[in-house]
């Protein structure tokens, strides 16, 4: 098996493989049962942590600083969500499918167990806007949270292409 953690330390606190796995499984625990791609995977990490970035009286303030280039965060997020999500398929915390769509992502029946033990108040946080964004977000098709994305954030960030992925990684 290879090593889960097989990028360097970052110097990022919050963008490491773990942490942005953490993310990723908090994200669809909120969501399950939906299943998310890696598209959707990529949009949702980068709007729990920039919740300030949408509309609306009852939007949760972001946890992370709004910086002004983090909407070129989607274009390099994308590798790290799927390098996190294949770390946390690794440990029987996300299960994948193949469907005819492409590859999908769920929270697998381990997951609630473990996310029960994070309990630091920045954890908390994170656990709060994942379900207030399932609430807003979980009834959707991918293309209404694309068409968000693309309003909020800029359509050319939303339009970053998927066909980088190496065959069979999730295999």
């Amino acid at each position: 098996m290879a090593p889960l953690e097989d990028n360097p330390p970052s110097n990022h606190p919050f963008n490491s493989t773990l942490e942005t796995g953490i993310r990723a499984l908090i994200v669809l625990e909120a969501f399950y049962p939906r299943r998310c791609d890696l598209m959707e995977m990529t949009w949702l990490d980068h709007l729990v942590v920039h919740t300030g970035d949408l509309d609306g009286e009852d939007v949760p303030r972001s946890l992370h600083p709004d910086l002004p280039n983090r909407a070129g965060e989607l274009l390099v997020r994308r590798q790290l969500v799927e390098r996190s999500l294949r770390m946390m398929q690794q440990v029987h915390l996300v299960d994948v499918f193949e469907t005819e769509l492409g590859i999908e992502f769920c929270a697998s029946q381990e997951a609630p167990s473990y996310l029960d033990l994070l309990q630091a108040p920045y954890s908390a946080e994170l656990k709060a806007r994942a379900k207030w964004m399932a609430a807003r977000f979980g009834g959707m098709a991918a293309s209404e949270i694309r068409s968000i994305i693309e309003t909020r954030i800029g359509r050319w960030t939303a339009e970053f292409r998927l066909e980088e992925r190496p065959a069979g990684l999730f295999r």
